[in-house]
């Protein structure tokens, strides 16, 4: 017997932030596995700090889909990185590449990263990761997304409730307002490894020709990617072009 597909639950943000607002992370986790069941996904980067939120999530939906976008560009560490922790932590990956091969695009728009433009940096990331993303959350017939965006990281997740809404698709975050020593406490408690990145001076670390270690020239952290051109890579973009085009300004 086939069963019925699930309809999105119609939440009102408002009412639902001001209940959730002080929840544990945990609770978050369990919140979102009660409310869209099969339909909840979340995503990782594979980054300095992932294993924390992997852990989090997996122990309360130990077969929820982790969607990873790999945009061909990752540095070695990275898929190492990757490997362990799926076999350690048991992670249901779901792997998702753009359809462009990195020498097609290569070949058609040159070297995009190199072009110190913020609209190069934007087609780099349509092609490499937002398009990937959005074929797997409808493959995937994603309802809910678990990510492990911090409100500390950007100005734009400053601006973020523990729920809120990207496109259709309700956006979960359950260690929004964790700072950097709750992140080293989980860790620790729970014997998790930093991306080997972290012992090279590194804060966040995406593509190797985007990233770099901090500087004591950094005024922010977010500096270390994309030139300093912009701040988010495209996947956590606000729906409107206004807000799109305020944060890749340069002065940010």
């Amino acid at each position: 017997m086939i069963s019925a597909p699930v309809e999105t639950p119609q939440l009102d943000l408002e009412l639902v932030n001001q209940q959730l607002d002080k929840a544990e992370a945990s609770e978050l986790v369990t919140w979102s596995a009660k409310n869209f069941r099969d339909n909840v996904v979340m995503s990782t980067s594979f980054g300095i700090q992932s294993a924390v939120m992997l852990h989090l999530v997996t122990r309360f939906i130990p077969k929820i889909p982790i969607i990873w976008i790999d945009t061909g560009y990752l540095p070695a560490q990275t898929y190492q990185f990757a490997e362990e922790l799926t076999q350690r932590l048991e992670l249901n990956l779901k792997v998702y590449q753009s359809p462009i091969s990195p020498a097609r695009m290569e070949a058609l728009h040159g070297k995009l990263w190199e072009q110190d433009d913020v609209e190069a940096f934007n087609r780099y990331d349509y092609i490499r990761k937002v398009e990937p993303m959005q074929r797997a959350l409808d493959e995937l017939n994603a309802k809910a997304w678990l990510a492990g965006l911090r409100s500390q990281q950007t100005q734009h997740r400053q601006t973020l409730g523990r729920v809120a809404k990207q496109g259709d698709i309700y956006k979960i975050h359950p260690i929004l307002y964790w700072n950097s020593r709750d992140i080293y406490q989980y860790l620790t408690a729970h014997d998790l490894p930093y991306h080997p990145y972290f012992d090279l001076g590194y804060v966040s670390v995406g593509d190797w020709h985007s990233s770099r270690p901090l500087t004591a020239d950094d005024t922010d952290e977010r500096d270390t990617r994309f030139q300093g051109l912009k701040q988010e890579c495209g996947l956590h973009l606000p729906q409107t072009p206004e807000e799109e085009e305020s944060l890749n300004s340069s002065s940010l």
